[in-house]
């Protein structure tokens, strides 16, 4: 059975107690993000069946809001997941050049992981930057105004990191 860190396990009382009485499943998004991070950067069905025992709610009700933004993983995804943007701004601006070019230099397609299981590259609907696309997120980090040589030093940079950045530690520290 999976559990909370203790530490994680504070974090999602604190966030509870944000709602009233009876109000406690408001704080599943940020109880959902927060498991995300803590189990491995996706929800399996235990993650969201655990999420669904803490707030007191039916196990669909979790799931239902899982599977519908595309912030949540409900599959494994590798150590840096990079979220392209794919609107019409980032489109005009170059977004399908750039999931091409990640999807050759990576050898994966979008949707897809990198066999070392480093990189996930998923296209994603507006990120709120227009003004900068194309642009992508990894983690709590925007990458704006790519280039192919923005994207080979952000690549190179991502693959020297040790860890993942998580929900949790963005909580807690200034990254």
């Amino acid at each position: 059975m999976i559990e909370f860190s203790k530490e994680a396990m504070a974090q999602a009382q604190r966030m509870i107690k944000r709602y009233p009485e009876g109000k406690h499943k408001s704080a599943l998004l940020p109880i959902l993000h927060l498991a995300q991070s803590e189990f491995g950067g996706w929800l399996s069905s235990e993650t969201m069946d655990y999420v669904a025992s803490i707030l007191n709610i039916k196990q669909i009700e979790v799931y239902e809001v899982a599977s519908f933004y595309s912030m949540y993983n409900l599959k494994p995804v590798g150590k840096c997941l990079l979220e392209v943007c794919r609107t019409g701004p980032c489109l005009l601006r170059g977004a399908d050049d750039v999931i091409s070019y990640l999807e050759n230099k990576l050898n994966i397609t979008a949707g897809g992981t990198s066999a070392d299981g480093m990189f996930t590259l998923k296209t994603v609907e507006c990120l709120g930057a227009c003004g900068y696309a194309p642009m992508l997120q990894c983690g709590a980090n925007f990458y704006e105004n790519l280039t192919e040589e923005k994207l080979d030093i952000l690549i190179e940079k991502l693959g020297a990191q040790a860890e993942r950045s998580t929900y949790l530690k963005s909580l807690m520290v200034d990254c």
